[in-house]
């Protein structure tokens, strides 16, 4: 079997197999490093989590209710509990190392195809196969909240740009998502979230019939082509601040024959027409905005949405949703993962910034819901209409939204 190092994929390669990361192969070594990660990951979400909650429940918890009489509050107070907690600095730090290393052992393969991949990217949007198109603009400010620090410890962030047509962010992120998942070997189209909540949308409002959708900070496209999955022939735009994930993300749906038609804008002020959508969408979003930006950003769904349309964003769940350790548990990216708004936007009442923002309190809804990729049809449907439980939040088994009707 030949070496991976010795092939040396072109345009044509990734046109004949119907994907852009067809361009970025693993060698046999870096795929190796990345499947450690991948395991060094899972065990720390998994076996190490459960360990690190029975330390709190056996240890810290008790010795605090011991001195004090009450439990601890709210997921500040766990936190400064833990920081003292051997099990949890070990955890801690572990998470942040494979953390780095789900980026730093993509990079490699990405850096090497990068001339490849960029001549690609220029060739199929100037085919545009798929009829999708993408609109960007120079002049965009990239927002403080992405400029001043690599949000999830990704080299680069979403938006830094090596060269002309730089594509790298777009396949780092990609990539590196893939290791982040244990996935390593890329879905098709992906997205577990976009693909729960449009089959959500379906069993529940079954007339619901979207002719335009809107996907906010969609990335690389992920969580947006299964849109067109469930909702066939809509028309679907993505937005986002980072020109390299646009270019790859527009390159990969026009490789999928998915028509998409993307631009490069901030959520906060978009130039479509009040009014011209029927369903905004967005999912791992608005925690990585301020407080002030998210009022914002659902300020300009209200304007965007038809009478009638829905606004529905999946995020963590909110404080307010979670006992004390789970807050804590979930607002470790605050702290170490470069995403500084994330416990505060955990903190807010969804329900009123929502209606803030224009909507009408009667139509503000929240849920709990299965992940489609994890279930079999018929018991995804059944725990959508409430017959079986919803599985626990944690580890992509299930997903929280919230949103409402225009």
């Amino acid at each position: 079997m030949p070496h991976a190092a010795l092939t040396r994929p072109s345009a044509d390669d990734a046109l004949e197999a119907g994907s852009i990361e067809a361009l970025t192969p693993a060698r046999h070594d870096e795929h190796a490093r990345q499947a450690f990660v991948a395991g060094l990951r899972k065990h720390l979400m998994v076996d190490m989590a459960r360990g690190m909650r029975g330390a709190y429940e056996q240890r810290v918890e008790p010795a605090h209710r011991a001195r004090t009489g009450a439990a601890p509050r709210d997921g500040r107070e766990v936190r400064r509990l833990m920081l003292r907690e051997p099990y949890f600095k070990a955890w801690s730090a572990l998470r942040y190392s494979a953390q780095q290393l789900t980026w730093w052992t993509v990079q490699p393969q990405v850096e090497r195809a990068l001339p490849r991949l960029r001549a690609a990217c220029r060739e199929i949007a100037a085919r545009r196969p798929a009829g999708g198109t993408l609109r960007l603009d120079p002049a965009t400010k990239v927002p403080r909240e992405v400029s001043s620090l690599d949000i999830h410890l990704m080299p680069g962030c979403f938006h830094s740009e090596f060269a002309r047509d730089d594509v790298a962010q777009g396949a780092l992120y990609t990539l590196g998502t893939a290791v982040f998942g244990g996935a390593l070997k890329l879905r098709t189209r992906g997205g577990g979230v976009a693909a729960s909540i449009a089959r959500w949308l379906r069993i529940t409002r079954p007339d619901f019939a979207p002719a335009r959708i809107l996907d906010l900070g969609c990335t690389t496209g992920a969580n947006t082509l299964p849109y067109l999955e469930v909702f066939p022939g809509t028309e679907l735009h993505g937005v986002d601040i980072g020109a390299p994930l646009l270019r790859y993300a527009h390159a990969r749906a026009e490789m999928l024959g998915c028509p998409v038609h993307y631009s490069q804008q901030n959520a906060e002020s978009l130039d479509f027409a009040a009014g011209s959508f029927d369903l905004v969408v967005s999912s791992f979003f608005l925690h990585e905005q301020s407080v002030r930006s998210t009022g914002r950003i659902l300020r300009e769904a209200w304007r965007l949405l038809r009478p009638g349309g829905l606004m529905v964003h999946m995020e963590l769940p909110p404080a307010s949703e979670t006992d004390a350790y789970h807050s804590f548990y979930l607002d470790w990216d605050a702290y170490y993962n470069n995403e500084p708004h994330y416990a505060a936007f955990r903190a807010l009442d969804l329900r009123s910034a929502v209606t803030g923002a224009g909507f009408d309190e009667s139509r503000y809804f929240q849920a709990r819901i299965p992940n489609w990729g994890t279930l079999p049809e018929q018991e995804f449907r059944d725990c959508v209409l409430g017959r079986s439980p919803v599985p626990p939040h944690g580890n992509g088994a299930s997903w929280f939204i919230f949103g409402a009707e225009r």
